[in-house]
């Protein structure tokens, strides 16, 4: 559903409230920055790629927008960038926020969702948006734009090395010394850690870790077994 966006209200707050434009520097160039950029023709322009009425409402656009813009500029993972944002005001208030926040804007997996949302010419119509901002306002050289292409909207076939997928390569490796050396093991284990690795898998997406775990204790179990067979027969034949 497209998220209904941020509006300064120029208002006190009674419960302790801390207002940003009261603790920034008007000359920082973060501040400078914001002022200089188009928000609304951002939000203009991704509003329509949200539904109108159906689904949950979005994170506003100009949070999302400037937590990708942050990330390109200071070379950030989406982990950091979503972590650091609650200590840096100069952050929230860049993203549009009014007062201090004490919470995290968004899980850092929805940063990789919306640049899949907005596509490549989005990410690069946010890149060209910042930087032309920063040479209005001074704020970055033109030696400094040295653009890393950013092609996480693409489809890629990264594995990231989890235990479980180390243990499952472990095995793997185990099972090609026994080829190569001719040894004939009792077990290999090979399919009852296929099955333990994909349900392992399917209970982390779930955030079902309990059970998780279990088929993580398999794999960990199925690699040393081979392990010490491995080696027994390895050691008896020398």
């Amino acid at each position: 559903m497209r998220p209904k966006e941020k509006r300064l209200t120029h208002a006190q707050p009674l419960f302790g409230g801390a207002r940003l434009d009261f603790m920034l520097k008007p000359g920082h160039p973060l501040v400078r920055l914001a002022a200089a950029i188009d928000w609304d023709g951002l939000v203009e322009a991704f509003g329509p790629l949200y539904a109108e009425k159906q689904g949950r409402p979005g994170i506003p656009i100009r949070t999302m927008a400037g937590l990708v813009m942050l990330q390109h500029a200071l070379g950030l993972s989406d982990e950091a960038v979503v972590e650091q944002w609650p200590d840096q005001v100069y952050w929230q208030f860049f993203c549009g926020e009014e007062f201090f926040q004490h919470e995290l804007p968004v899980d850092y997996s929805q940063l990789s969702r919306w640049r899949k949302r907005i596509g490549r010419e989005g990410v690069e119509r946010l890149l060209k948006a910042s930087i032309d901002a920063g040479l209005r306002t001074k704020t970055v050289s033109p030696k400094q734009m040295q653009v890393v292409v950013d092609t996480t909207v693409q489809p890629k076939a990264i594995e990231h090395p989890t235990d479980a997928r180390l243990y499952r390569k472990v095995l793997h490796a185990l099972l090609w010394v026994g080829r190569k050396t001719g040894t004939k093991l009792r077990q290999s284990h090979s399919d009852l850690a296929k099955i333990a690795f994909l349900k392992h898998g399917r209970h982390m997406k779930a955030k079902q870790f309990n059970r998780a775990a279990k088929e993580h204790k398999k794999l960990k179990i199925y690699a040393g077994r081979v392990q010490r067979d491995l080696e027994r027969k390895l050691s008896d034949a020398g």
